[in-house]
């Protein structure tokens, strides 16, 4: 399995990634429109030929107006469209990979102040830091009527979602939060997990489409299998949470 998620202006590490396992998760939709040169040409992109590209140019966005959500935005869109199980050329699309997370986290660290520890890859095999970010697995939230509700227990953490009726995260840097941790503790179906905020971008985009009619068998699964794996490898990296 591959690795997704890396460095603060750190080196690359020089073994290829193999693939990061959450393929087509751009999936009918559209590309993220920019103002930069860093549109994809017919034969790959125009800044894969250019080692000084800069972190704008690769994720293509607009130096200037571009917003923390639009980067993110950015982010996804780069990844679905270069995932090595997706790009004609899987060893070049390791190599653009490794370049756009390494992009990413250049700009989050200078937009958002986004600090982090480097060396990692994937952040389902290899959490990228300590898991204190929330995300709620939707399909199993029984919303309003569970009786241990997040959203009463952590309003300021948690809402209804307008239009399912269930629960979702609404803020997040809350994982010293003893009201939040209660809510986790105490979810009877067992749907609030603490997340690393890459696995969460992740997870946030796969929960978005299985959500959608028709509902689509094979995307419940890996949803099923990536929060099974970022459930054990969290834990393993930082121990039982009290």
């Amino acid at each position: 399995m591959g690795k997704v998620v890396g460095l603060f202006r750190a080196p690359l590490p020089s073994p290829p990634l193999s693939g990061f396992r959450v393929a087509n998760l751009g999936r009918g939709r559209g590309n993220v429109c920019c103002n930069c040169s860093g549109a994809r040409g017919t034969d790959g992109p125009d800044w894969a030929s250019q080692p000084s590209a800069s972190p704008y140019q690769i994720l293509g966005v607009d130096p200037v107006h571009c917003s923390p959500a639009d980067l993110k935005a950015a982010f996804r869109a780069r990844v679905k469209e270069y995932h090595p199980d997706v790009y004609k050329d899987s060893k070049e699309a390791d190599v653009l990979i490794r370049r756009v997370i390494e992009a990413y986290e250049i700009l989050s660290a200078s937009k958002e102040g986004f600090t982090g520890k480097s060396a990692c890859l994937d952040p389902f095999e290899e959490p990228e830091c300590e898991a204190y970010d929330v995300f709620v697995y939707e399909t199993l939230c029984i919303g309003k009527g569970c009786p241990y509700s997040c959203v009463k227990r952590a309003p300021h953490a948690f809402s209804f979602n307008s239009v399912t009726g269930t629960a979702r995260a609404t803020s997040q840097g809350h994982g010293d939060d003893y009201q939040v941790q209660l809510a986790v503790g105490q979810c009877p179906r067992r749907c609030i997990y603490y997340v690393t905020p890459y696995q969460r971008v992740i997870l946030e985009d796969l929960l978005e489409r299985v959500l959608l009619a028709p509902y689509d068998l094979g995307e419940a699964a890996l949803l099923d299998s990536l929060i099974s794996t970022a459930y054990f490898e969290n834990k393993r990296y930082q121990g039982p949470r009290n």
